[in-house]
């Protein structure tokens, strides 16, 4: 499994950095000015291979798996993050979420965990989904998918407790289990939308937020035009923007150069989507030069190794 943890982070963290310089640029602007290289500055004026909070946060969240599953050390990681730099690029929180915001300083107040993030639809931006990678490599051996969802649903709570924000992750990890299991992409999509199939038989969950995700679970997401798919910071788009990128190219660097062209929440878009190509494609897939560039990479080798060697 070493490699597929060591990619998967590094994955994260590239399609992030990649990111970062463009965030917030308009899909017009980034078609005639496309990214096809890692540089720096830009947005957020920070040098190259800087990665934001949403590689933190999954860094912050591998770090606590490191030492088994236990909520409220994941939940004390974030408030470290935050007050104290814990996984931050250069020592200082540079880019943050308002919902991710308002959860830190729940979880600071001593509030439960899991009660910590927004319960109301318009808390549905995709702060939970950007960070929730690491636990697929600690979910791998887990067969009881009510397990992997109950896990699921307490990590996205902690900042986005809403249904729509834990199922889009709860779809998200069991597609990345199947890729895990060494499956063509296609077929891995065709047993996650088999096994949410069945996993929604017996639940009582409201049809109309069900409804949300026909794009990618009743339809092919991938047969969508580009121009049908979305890049905002909501959940939803994130989702089906990093299906469509995926199933729609045929490398890493295709993959997340695609995904951070889409515009708008490029960073998110590139981390999310980045950390499902590194497992599936592998490190050695992953252009050397933007590994070099990375910062911190030493130390994202460091927590891939340990994270590794901890759930084993």
């Amino acid at each position: 499994m070493k490699n597929t943890i060591e990619s998967g982070l590094f994955g994260l963290a590239v399609g992030d950095a990649l990111g970062v310089p463009v965030e917030f640029q308009s899909r017009t602007y980034l078609k005639q000015n496309p990214v096809t290289e890692m540089f720096g500055f830009g947005t957020h004026h920070q040098p190259i291979g800087t990665w934001s909070d949403d590689s933190s946060l999954a860094f912050c969240l591998a770090e606590s798996l490191c030492s088994g599953y236990d909520l409220n050390d994941i939940a004390r990681n974030f408030v470290k993050w935050y007050n104290e730099e814990l996984w931050t690029p250069h020592g200082k929180v540079f880019d943050i979420g308002i919902a991710t915001t308002h959860a830190i300083h729940n979880i600071a107040k001593g509030h439960q965990p899991d009660l910590c993030g927004g319960f109301s639809e318009s808390d549905n931006g995709n702060g939970s989904l950007m960070r929730i990678l690491p636990l697929v490599f600690y979910l791998q051996k887990e067969n009881d998918i009510e397990v992997i969802y109950q896990k699921v649903k307490e990590i996205s709570s902690i900042t986005h407790a809403h249904f729509r924000s834990i199922f889009a992750c709860f779809i998200y990890v069991i597609y990345c289990l199947e890729i895990l299991k060494e499956k063509d992409k296609f077929e891995a999509y065709s047993e996650m939308k088999n096994t949410v199939s069945v996993f929604l038989k017996d639940k009582k969950f409201n049809p109309e937020e069900i409804q949300l995700f026909d794009r990618i679970l009743k339809n092919d997401i991938s047969k969508y035009d580009e121009s049908e798919i979305h890049s905002s910071g909501y959940v939803l788009h994130s989702l089906e923007a990093i299906f469509w990128c995926f199933l729609n190219s045929d490398s890493y660097d295709e993959t997340v150069l695609k995904a951070v062209n889409l515009g708008e929440d490029t960073d998110t878009t590139g981390a999310i989507t980045g950390g499902l190509a590194g497992i599936y494609y592998g490190i050695e897939n992953i252009p050397e030069k933007w590994i070099k560039n990375l910062v911190r990479a030493h130390d994202i080798k460091d927590l891939a190794e340990r994270l590794l060697k901890n759930i084993n």
